[in-house]
């Protein structure tokens, strides 16, 4: 029951994943979270961000910018570092994570899902059929209903890291 929750990979940060392995099994595009994915909740793209744009572009990525905030927020982002984005998305709507793989001219099988939170990120991204990989929230501070969510979240990420040692010890 809770599987449609679960992420593909679930890792301390965005910034440690290994992109050019996914671009070399054939994935093209990258649909990312914003807030406590890439950087603080409402802060500014910093350097470590826009140096990632770069060099996912040079990689030869195509990266789309999915939030449920709305436009002056994501547009800030946006202007540094300068990837198609989506406002107001409705995450976890699937029709957002469509929207951002036409932007980028990809499809669910070649395209990759990062972002911090389970319910809107990865239940959405898992219902677009995407491969989802869930970070952990890089700053505490969050509104309140995600506070409230992040309970909810620890449940899952315990029968998830469950299954995970099960599925390791099988291999």
């Amino acid at each position: 029951m809770l599987e449609k929750f679960y992420p593909n990979e679930y890792l301390d940060s965005a910034y440690q994943i290994e992109f050019d392995r996914f671009f070399q099994a054939g994935y093209r595009g990258i649909i990312f979270d914003i807030d406590n994915t890439l950087v603080p909740h409402g802060a500014p793209a910093d350097q470590q961000a826009k140096r990632l744009f770069e060099d996912l572009r040079e990689m030869g990525y195509q990266c789309c910018l999915l939030s449920n905030n709305k436009e002056p927020r994501v547009k800030m982002f946006h202007d540094e570092v300068q990837v198609q984005y989506i406002f107001k998305a409705g995450k976890p709507k699937v029709s957002g994570y469509e929207r951002a793989m036409e932007l980028m001219g990809t499809q669910k099988e070649n395209t990759l899902f990062v972002g911090d939170q389970i319910f809107t990120d990865v239940y959405g991204a898992n219902r677009a059929g995407l491969h989802t990989i869930l970070t952990k929230p890089i700053h505490p501070k969050e509104e309140i209903q995600i506070v409230l969510k992040r309970y909810f979240e620890k449940i899952v990420l315990f029968f998830y890291r469950k299954k995970s040692k099960k599925s390791s010890r099988k291999s």
